[in-house]
């Protein structure tokens, strides 16, 4: 396949979708490792790769051509991606169950939301808010994974979810506006 393939709107395959499908058998494992052993380096540079790879099966996409496939699975493997990591701190003690709570109940309900609004030829794009949701989130799990950052001080992780619960919650506000805007525009046509 050269560099200039690109995949119509229906392509399962894709470089991009693999990547995406990475982030979801990977879930799992990031799991398992921040219960395990809580902080360490390895799980760390691991956190940095597996969250970083959003961007790049982004930037794949773009170059590839979008699927509907990836467009229903990346915000998927952002979410479970997430919540495991988070769950996972949880476990370990070193989060409170409540932000967790919040963000995994907003984060579900938008995932069936937005599947509703898709059944209905309604596409909702995710705005760069989300994109920052998502980055506050990932910086959240990386400074609990860092060895030693938390050891006198958990307020860095705690400020960091708590801003991630606000910005989870206003984004998903700003998808119920567009939503009803892009539902509102469908019934026009």
């Amino acid at each position: 396949m050269s560099t200039n393939a690109t995949f119509g709107p229906s392509a399962l395959v894709t470089p991009a979708n693999m990547l995406t499908l990475g982030r979801l058998v990977v879930s799992p494992l990031i799991f398992a490792g921040i219960v395990s052993w809580g902080s360490s380096w390895s799980l760390a540079a691991a956190w940095v790769i597996v969250a970083g790879s959003d961007g790049a099966d982004g930037w794949l996409a773009r170059r590839h051509g979008t699927t509907r496939s990836g467009a229903f699975l990346d915000p998927l493997a952002d979410k479970i991606l997430i919540l495991a990591a988070l769950s996972a701190l949880v476990v370990r003690g070193e989060l409170f169950w409540l932000p967790v709570v919040l963000i995994a109940i907003r984060e579900i309900a938008m995932s069936m939301y937005r599947s509703w609004a898709g059944r209905r030829g309604i596409s909702i794009p995710a705005r760069r808010s989300a994109k920052v949701k998502t980055f506050i989130q990932d910086l959240a799990v990386l400074i609990a994974v860092i060895p030693g950052l938390l050891s006198q001080n958990k307020l860095p992780l705690e400020l960091a979810v708590w801003v991630a619960v606000v910005l989870t919650w206003w984004t998903g506000l700003q998808y119920l506006v567009d939503g009803k805007a892009a539902l509102h525009k469908a019934l026009q046509h």
